[in-house]
């Protein structure tokens, strides 16, 4: 007990135990789509590696310390440096990704099948981000998006 399993060995705890915690990724990954935060991504990346932990040794104690370890180490290391990637300061943006929240001008009817739209001295094909909304020539969008080379767009607060 508490050894590591030869290969083809079952876990002497259900036999099961790494599917549990496969389980837990699973959930925890879903619970982290809701969220978007990042928190329940690192604590997924924890429990898989308990999962692969609980494959090679019948220790429910070593699969428990490794998933906190890791979920920790990806807390403390990984997260705020993927949340400093993905927060990129409009400025600093470059490519496609610097159109995502510019003001756009429509050149020809946009609604949900197509138009064009003209953003910072470009056209661009666009549709609408609402399918039920239509813009006239003339209306002020917002970039949400850029879908391939289509501009989504939704209307303008300005």
């Amino acid at each position: 007990m508490g050894g590591f399993r030869r290969m083809g060995e079952v876990s002497t705890v259900g036999g099961w135990d790494w599917l549990a915690w496969l389980g837990l990724a699973v959930v925890l990954g879903i619970f982290e789509v809701t969220s978007l935060n990042l928190v329940f991504a690192m604590l997924s990346v924890g429990a898989l590696a308990a999962a692969v932990t609980a494959l090679g040794t019948d220790s429910v104690l070593l699969a428990v310390l490794v998933a906190l370890v890791v979920s920790l180490a990806m807390l403390a290391v990984v997260r705020p440096l993927a949340l400093r990637h993905l927060r990129t300061p409009a400025s600093l943006r470059t490519g496609v990704a610097a159109l995502v929240g510019s003001q756009g001008l429509v050149l020809e009817p946009v609604d949900a099948n197509g138009g064009r739209v003209k953003i910072k001295g470009e056209v661009w094909s666009a549709r609408s981000m609402n399918p039920a909304a239509r813009y006239e020539i003339g209306a002020s969008v917002e970039i949400m998006e850029i879908d391939g080379a289509t501009a989504v767009v939704y209307e303008s607060e300005m």
